[in-house]
């Protein structure tokens, strides 16, 4: 049919000039897809049965193939030869509509990208097209990229025809957020999440497109491409072009080519690297993080080496001889002697910092500087106990911690123990103010047992009592909202904050009686000022520990050494009832 573009030859317009290897090697059929077989084999059955979507939603990360996906699928949907004339799975030999499709040009198959078109106003353009039966084809199909950009209105708007579309009319949308897409958008669409392609997959397939172009690149170059492309088969051919000009005058493309071309270390120096930082060695590691930056190791690329070391340390450590480390070749022992050596505590303090560390990077305008303070951040890290070490601490008892603990470091505390520094300067009342010593103390909470009346003498000893009663909610409103006028057992009388629950009082009543077995007398009195809630007086009690903190002539000097600082907060030593 003359107009409609469909005898115009595929790749008119690419014959001009070089066509990159991510287009002349996009797949033209469903059998040129790799590593998405259970769609492919989900699309085949429906196709078989007749049970074909009327909305499809592809979803995945960038290059794996959702809109060539989404172009097969309306050639599918659309196929029309000689001997076929319904929608077929089988796209060879190529249909009446396909090239037409593959190109982009078919009148009945239109694509938008909702990155540059998000309003309402484009998504009414397709509302008010898509009654109209289709020109040429079977269906009518609309081809939308990127749909999570569409704004809110659009997204509404779509929905009444998503939910009940013509029968010529069909949608595929592709994604790489299909968190941002609607969930009522989402319901209305059989949805396929394209897979990351495995290493040796796509390693596999760089080497056949090696052998069509009549070009050689080593096998450990091709693992660092599919590496980099971490499952991407457009990132792949794009770096795989890159790499293919360095083969000029070459018979083949070296890993250390890509490995320069890319701006990566050499995975062993990196897992010296690694282990010089775990060992907390600095100087040594700074030499070589300096020595691998001047070969051209980008600081970025580094920490996500390390990252991958310390990960493959942890499976050594957890898998022992079960774990494969193939990738390592000769360096696979080092591996799993780093693995041994360090313990599981280590090795996940080691992961946290280095994301840490990666995430500073990024944000640094400096990114070799970043990387070297966290290296070296890490390296002090280094002589710090690990966790197992500090619980054994913890269990010796306190008296064994000057005995064992490294003199540098600080064991790190639990939940049941607290760490007071007693470095407060000397204040009013004498405290030491060169007092480095962490002190450990371990303490028993006592199993929660009736009260008897007589034990509640006051406030405090009611809300140690909720506390041991795991009653945290009424604690907290006591502590909060009760301004005491009068407490004594049996009895209290209390002036109620304004926003103090409705349900207080019948709650502390009935928590009163069951914990003592005798029934309080709990009343209100809106007249009187009572006396400052339990919170108020930690503030106020607080704040004057700080203001007597900082008279003191070693906080002064501290202070105007340091401008800008400021106390906020103070510990003080077991025994001080401050």
């Amino acid at each position: 049919m003359p107009g409609l573009g469909l005898d115009m030859p595929e790749g008119s317009e690419a014959d001009t000039g070089y066509q990159v290897l991510a287009r002349k090697y996009r797949p033209q059929c469903f059998e040129d897809l790799i590593g998405q077989e259970p769609m492919v084999r989900t699309l085949t059955n429906a196709f078989a049965t007749g049970r074909v979507a009327h909305a499809f939603m592809l979803t995945g990360v960038r290059g794996v193939g959702k809109t060539t996906t989404a172009r097969l699928l309306a050639r599918a949907l659309n196929y029309e030869s000689d001997s076929v004339d319904g929608p077929s799975i089988t796209l060879n030999p190529p249909g009446v509509h396909c090239a037409a499709i593959a190109a982009s040009r078919h009148v009945d198959v239109m694509e938008m990208d909702a990155a540059s078109h998000t309003g309402i106003g484009d998504i009414r353009e397709i509302l008010d097209s898509v009654r109209y039966a289709p020109v040429s084809a079977r269906y009518k199909i609309y081809i939308i990229d990127e749909v999570h950009m569409l704004s809110t209105s659009a997204f509404n708007a779509l929905l009444k025809t998503l939910e009940e579309p013509p029968p010529h009319a069909k949608f595929i949308f592709a994604t790489t957020e299909i968190r941002k897409v609607p969930v009522t958008v989402l319901s209305r669409c059989q949805r396929f999440d394209l897979a990351r392609i495995g290493k040796e997959q796509l390693i596999s397939h760089l080497q056949g497109i090696c052998e069509k172009e009549g070009a050689s690149v080593a096998q450990d170059g091709l693992a660092l491409i599919s590496r980099a492309a971490e499952g991407s088969v457009r990132d792949a051919l794009s770096i795989l072009d890159q790499a293919l000009v360095q083969e000029e005058g070459k018979s083949e493309v070296t890993a250390e080519d890509v490995r320069t071309m890319l701006g990566l270390a050499d995975r062993t120096r990196v897992l010296d690297l690694f282990a010089l930082t775990a060992r907390g060695e600095a100087s040594a590691c700074c030499t070589e993080l300096h020595s691998q930056f001047e070969a051209g190791a980008d600081p970025l690329i580094v920490l996500r080496d390390l990252l991958d070391h310390c990960h493959q340390c942890t499976r050594a450590n957890v898998l022992g001889e079960g774990a494969t480390l193939e990738e390592y070749g000769d360096s696979a022992a080092q591996v799993r002697a780093l693995g041994s050596e360090l313990s599981l505590g280590q090795l996940a303090r080691l992961w946290q910092m280095l994301l840490k560390a990666l995430e500073e990077a990024r944000l640094s305008p400096d990114p070799l500087s970043a990387t070297e303070m966290a290296l070296i951040r890490i390296c002090a890290a280094a002589g710090l106990p690990g966790p197992e070490d500090a619980a054994k601490l913890l269990r010796e008892g306190p008296q064994n911690v000057a005995d064992t603990a490294p003199a540098s470091s600080v064991p790190p505390t639990t939940g049941t123990s607290s760490a007071t520094p007693s470095h407060a300067p000397t204040g009013h009342h004498g405290t030491s103010a060169t007092a480095l010593q962490t002190h450990l103390e371990i303490t028993e909470v006592p199993a929660a047992e009736d009260a008897p009346l007589a034990s509640l003498q006051n406030l405090e000893d009611l809300v140690a009592l909720l506390n041991a009663k795991r009653e945290m909610h009424l604690c907290a409103m006591v502590r909060r909202c009760v301004r005491l006028v009068s407490f004594r057992p049996g009895a209290i009388v209390f002036a109620p904050e304004p926003d103090a629950p409705a349900d207080l009082t019948p709650r502390l009543t009935q928590f009163l009686r069951e914990a003592t077995g005798q029934t309080w007398l709990i009343s209100l009195d809106g007249n009187a000022k009572g006396a400052p809630t339990l919170l108020e007086q930690k503030k106020q009690s607080e704040a004057q520990l700080r203001a007597e903190v900082a008279q003191s002539t070693q906080m002064q000097q501290i202070l105007s050494t340091f401008p800008g600082a400021k106390i906020v907060n103070v510990r003080m030593p077991k025994g001080d009832n401050r």
